[in-house]
């Protein structure tokens, strides 16, 4: 259920586990892209602000589960844990008083349980989560989901200072490399990005998504695992 396991891939005594999602922040754009109406554009305009930042202004009211709608996070395949890029993506419950923000929270939503889903599979495999730490652009543009992803996970989100991480990575392995350092873990220690904020997880908010959650897992299952091969039929694979 794991992308990749690296022996001493990024420190000389740790191994490194890759288990990550296809497209996140994909799934996002394409639903602002291809789905919004032109109210809501017109509305972002007027107001100077993006419609991402319209949208989750408009989102940020509901709470879980109040939409009644459940997806699974797959537009661009699963690369964690089912390692499937034939799956695809599925919203349940639309209904004709369905409104963009209510689907949109909901994808956000669903990326928090692939992300759980993550999580829960690696710790069945008795590999410790001791702490979660974000970094990147949409970690930073959007504190909406950090604190959907801190209440469905139940766990401190720490958010650290840097938006280019995977540069920031390189250049500490640049400064080791060009003997600035001595080691990888004195560089990491002066040159790392600190943690500039904490998402703390909501009780109330936490056990209603355990409810919503439990139900993503039997959706991830049904259609992930063979119950319901109807996603690669329609792709002419099954």
């Amino acid at each position: 259920g794991i992308c990749s396991l690296v022996d001493r891939g990024v420190y000389p005594d740790c191994c490194t586990i890759e288990a990550g999602q296809a497209g996140l922040g994909d799934c996002f754009d394409w639903f602002v892209n291809n789905c919004v109406p032109a109210a809501y554009r017109e509305e972002a305009q007027n107001r100077g602000m993006s419609i991402h930042a319209l949208l989750r202004e408009k989102a940020w009211s509901l709470r879980p589960g109040e939409s009644r709608l459940l997806a699974l996070d797959w537009f661009n395949g699963n690369r964690s844990v089912l390692d499937d890029s034939e799956l695809s993506g599925l919203i349940v419950g639309l209904t004709l008083r369905t409104k963009p923000e209510e689907i949109y929270r909901t994808l956000l939503e669903a990326t928090a349980f692939g992300t759980k889903m993550i999580i829960d599979n690696l710790e069945k495999s008795r590999v410790t989560i001791s702490g979660l730490k974000v970094a990147g652009g949409i970690a930073h543009k959007n504190p909406m989901l950090m604190q959907i992803y801190a209440d469905v996970l139940n766990r401190e989100i720490r958010l650290c200072q840097s938006t280019q991480a995977g540069a920031l990575g390189s250049a500490i392995y640049g400064a080791v490399a060009a003997g600035v350092y001595p080691d990888m873990h004195t560089a990491a220690a002066a040159m790392g990005a600190p943690v500039v904020k904490i998402y703390t997880p909501n009780p109330e908010n936490h056990r209603a998504y355990e409810k919503l959650y439990a139900d993503y897992v039997q959706l991830h299952d049904y259609f992930g695992k063979g119950g319901n091969n109807v996603m690669k039929r329609l792709l002419g694979k099954a």
